[in-house]
């Protein structure tokens, strides 16, 4: 009766005890700093609404089916997602080992213990000199969660765990805006590779026509020189777009996750994103938007760890339990003779121990305001990045328009002033010029289309697109 008593009591004590974990484990709470502000990007071209076109698939997104298939191959092998899931797999571990906190823990061993004792000793005579014992043990020990240690190393486990899961969104959501990216890069040189073979055939045929002029004593030995010269820096700028193709195909392969090869592609002018530019309001992103998310999950994980580091100022309670079999005979060692036990309960109250535990708990405590500053940090910076794409699309739209008519105004000037210079009413560096000028136009304008496009899938990207 008197050791039920007394049990009673002692299970009271833990209960009491394990009530404090409340005033000691804080539960995480988002910082007000990092709320999304309803000025968080600025749209001045389009409304903020619910809808955002970060929640269209990608399959969706975009309508050419080479890219869709390079996209599909790019996420089964790239590298940096396979190195991601394996990530994964490794805080998953640790998940499983948080989760197993609160279990006992149990080890089991045996031993020989020989041990040559002095003759003059209390036990040398008896035992002749030597003495040889055998063990075969078992240790259960267990820790109570008091103050939530085991608790908070639990949800510091699981927040890793999710913070991983959103490092794979975020790194497949930029790998499928960089092979867009790349795509589409690629069909541009094309189209200014295509332009630039037309305008060397131009010009050939435009040397002959000034060796023509010369010949009929219209023009002079420096027209054809300079015609000749337009021919070789057309040249040269074709030798350059195909250099830049070969080195933009190189690194469309490694994003593929394969050796660098030729890649096969559409044509410019037959792309088309038909998706509305929606951009939802900023809160949208701190759910679509996975380095967001992954970057909580950080402040979540340092701030469980906080949680740990104060905890260590408490006293821990722990039970231990040894018992097994031990004798000095080993055809009696699992007699219930040779059977001990041993249960310990301990109360560890931490004095002095070099300022370990405070600097501990000072380092968690700067990491846990370092991760919530990484966190407004990255708010921000995709609050920047979402402006910068609605105006880069804006810019690129417009100069498109601008474009076009430059070059037109070109085209015209380079035949009139070639029709002009035919009946010796202009001079020849102005025919030159509407020339270079015309080449010019044509190869920017091909950039601003690609810059349209471009444009597009940064602001998918930015609103956190491509990862479902």
């Amino acid at each position: 009766m008197k050791i039920l008593y007394k049990s009673k009591f002692l299970i009271l004590g833990m209960l009491a005890l394990s009530l404090q974990s409340c005033f000691v484990a804080k539960d995480y709470k988002r910082p007000e700093s990092v709320v999304p502000q309803e000025n968080l990007y600025r749209t001045d071209e389009l409304p903020q609404d619910s809808l955002n076109m970060a929640e269209v698939s990608w399959r969706e997104m975009f309508k050419d089916p080479v890219l869709d298939s390079y996209i599909e191959k790019g996420l089964q092998n790239n590298l940096d997602v396979r190195i991601a899931i394996q990530q994964i797999l490794a805080a998953e571990a640790y998940v499983k080992q948080g989760k197993a906190g609160y279990l006992p823990t149990l080890g089991l061993g045996t031993s020989v213990n020989h041990q040559i004792l002095s003759k003059n000793s209390q036990f040398g005579s008896f035992f002749d000199g030597s003495i040889t014992q055998y063990e075969a043990t078992g240790n259960l020990s267990w820790e109570a969660d008091i103050w939530g240690k085991i608790r908070s190393n639990k949800r510091a486990f699981e927040a890793s765990y999710l913070q991983s899961v959103a490092a794979h969104q975020a790194i497949k959501t930029r790998l499928i805006a960089n092979i867009a990216t790349s795509y589409y890069q690629l069909l541009a040189l094309d189209e200014q590779k295509r332009i630039t073979e037309t305008t060397i055939e131009t010009r050939k045929k435009g040397l002959e026509t000034t060796q023509a002029l010369k010949e009929a004593g219209n023009l002079t030995e420096v027209g054809v020189k300079q015609t000749e010269a337009q021919v070789y820096t057309a040249k040269a700028i074709l030798i350059d777009i195909k250099n830049e193709i070969r080195l933009l195909e190189n690194s469309l392969s490694i994003l593929l996750g394969e050796a660098p090869q030729n890649i096969q592609r559409g044509v410019l002018n037959d792309q088309e994103i038909t998706t509305d530019l929606e951009v939802g309001v900023p809160m949208q992103l701190l759910k679509n938007r996975p380095d967001l998310v992954a970057a909580e999950y950080n402040l979540v994980n340092a701030f469980e760890l906080t949680n740990v580091a104060r905890s260590n100022f408490y006293p821990s309670l722990s039970l231990t339990a040894n018992g097994g079999f031990q004798s000095l005979d080993i055809d009696k060692l699992f007699s219930v003779n040779s059977l001990f036990a041993t249960l310990i309960g301990s109360l560890t109250q931490p004095i002095l121990n070099g300022r370990k535990i405070r600097t501990q708990f000072e380092v968690a405590q700067s990491q846990k305001e370092q991760a919530a500053l990484n966190f407004e940090k990255s708010l921000l910076i995709a609050g920047k990045e979402v402006s910068d794409a609605l105006y880069n699309y804006k810019a690129s739209t417009d100069k498109i328009e601008v474009k076009s008519m430059e070059f037109q105004a070109y085209s015209d000037a380079t035949v009139y002033s070639e029709e002009l210079l035919k009946n010796g009413y202009a001079n020849y560096l102005e025919v030159l010029t509407a020339r270079e000028n015309a080449l010019s136009s044509q190869l920017d304008l091909v950039n601003a289309r690609f810059n349209q496009l471009k444009s597009v899938v940064d602001l998918y990207r930015a609103l956190g697109g491509g990862w479902r």
